[in-house]
């Protein structure tokens, strides 16, 4: 689609025509984008490490996505699943589940979105142990729907001014060994945050009242915070000890993402339950959820679904997805990636004071920014002003963090060398800039 506008011109019509609560973090309108590049409405390039947040790890607009969509299109697009069912939704779960951690038999949904995965998670574990409770952790983010939203940690803006909140959701805190929230330090702790569970479970939630615990291997949008090598394993052991599921929500830090095809594998932790979306399908829409047999089995027929779920575009293009991971080696290549980022971000440790912490998995890696490393008040307005001054420069680039002041990088896993060295130039540029302020 050609276009002859600009980005002043789109934001003036999207003032009139859309309300601010949908708000963007640049005022920039893309017009095309390939790899890990992008080119808005006037042809300005810029280097993607943001990734439609975690969503083009195979790359924008790779040629054998856009060849399955295509063909896919030229056949059929929609009849609903729950209608007329299709090849393409169910072979892309036996895929799926031949690669989802654990040495048992699994099956899978397909809907929308990550959000919408999460819910029905919810609703298989309570429906299969008849229990109500769940519990979330501090820094948790799992989707903007009405349970999903509950699950989620942060107020503000997610939360506030929706309420009340679905039921029967617990919080508890996360291993954010920057921060303790228990005020110990990592290893002296002996991952007490994991043990704090089983002590959640005698004085806050009775086991016969919980049907399941669900987490982020690496919590995204709290700021991806990394948890201990020996911690899920404790979790995982407290909730099969208490009869408790465990939802591992790989939505951002799966499909590649940490160097590993799903996050949890590197605690060598088998989920009951897991829930996938964003880097899926390449951009498609599409999520699921992927559990134990037993588990997924227990629900009556009907009890879930949707009208667009597993779309047959979406599954062709999850399919090539797939096929991209296993004949491109993906995966070693997002473990190099992942190599070269965790060597770049230590030095910058090390030449910049206002780095309090370098952390994440693979090429899932973040910098927190603090005032002061002993005191570690958090530099969100730097965090802002190194957003904006990567976006000039034409870098795309994300903050997260609770608190706002966490860099993440979640450039595609294909990105070429020199792209990788532009892309991280800027960056140090930017370091460079907001610590002589």
């Amino acid at each position: 689609m050609e276009t002859q506008t600009t980005s002043k011109a789109l934001n003036e019509l999207r003032a009139k025509n859309m309300p601010p609560a949908l708000a963007s973090v640049t005022s920039r309108y893309v017009a095309s984008a390939k790899g890990a590049l992008l080119w808005d409405v006037e042809g300005r390039e810029y280097i993607d490490f943001a990734g439609g947040i975690a969503v083009m790890n195979v790359g924008h607009s790779h040629p054998k996505v856009v060849a399955a969509v295509k063909d896919q299109a030229e056949k059929l697009t929609h009849t609903c699943f729950m209608v007329l069912p299709y090849e393409p939704a169910v072979t892309l779960a036996q895929k799926l589940n031949a690669l989802a951690p654990g040495d048992f038999k699994k099956t899978s949904i397909f809907v929308s979105s990550g959000a919408e995965a999460v819910e029905n998670a919810v609703k298989f574990a309570r429906y299969h142990t008849q229990k109500t409770g769940i519990i979330a952790f501090e820094n948790a983010f799992h989707g903007r729907t009405l349970l999903a939203m509950s699950l989620t940690h942060k107020v503000k803006p997610y939360k506030f001014g929706f309420g009340p909140y679905a039921p029967e959701i617990y919080r508890i805190p996360s291993a954010y060994c920057y921060r303790c929230p228990l005020n110990l330090e990592y290893p002296n702790c002996e991952v007490a945050c994991a043990d704090y569970l089983e002590e959640f479970l005698h004085t806050h939630l009775a086991p016969e009242s919980c049907a399941a615990v669900i987490a982020e291997p690496v919590q995204g949008e709290g700021g991806f915070i990394t948890p201990p090598p020996e911690y899920f394993s404790k979790l995982a052991k407290i909730c099969k000890d208490n009869d408790i599921l465990f939802i591992a929500d790989e939505i951002q830090s799966g499909m590649g993402r940490t160097g590993k095809m799903f996050a949890i594998e590197h605690w060598n932790v088998e989920p009951d339950l897991m829930t996938v979306a964003k880097s899926l399908a390449a951009g498609m829409p599409l999520a699921a959820v992927v559990g134990r047999e037993e588990v997924m089995a227990s629900v009556h027929p009907w009890g879930v679904g949707g009208t667009y779920g597993g779309n047959p575009i979406c599954c062709r293009a999850a399919l090539a997805v797939l096929d991209i991971f296993e004949e491109e080696n993906l995966l070693q290549k997002a473990e190099a990636l992942g190599n070269k980022l965790t060597d770049r971000c230590n030095a910058w440790a090390e030449q910049f004071e206002i780095i309090g912490e370098v952390r994440g998995l693979g090429p899932m890696m973040a910098l927190e920014l603090v005032k002061d490393r002993k005191t570690k008040e958090p530099a969100a307005d730097e965090a802002k002003a190194l957003v904006e001054f990567c976006l000039e420069k034409g870098l795309v680039v994300l903050s997260c963090g609770t608190l706002g002041n966490v860099m993440r990088m979640l450039m595609p896993l294909v990105i070429e060398d020199d792209q990788l060295e532009k892309g991280l130039s800027i960056l140090e540029e930017g370091l460079i800039k907001i610590s002589n302020k």
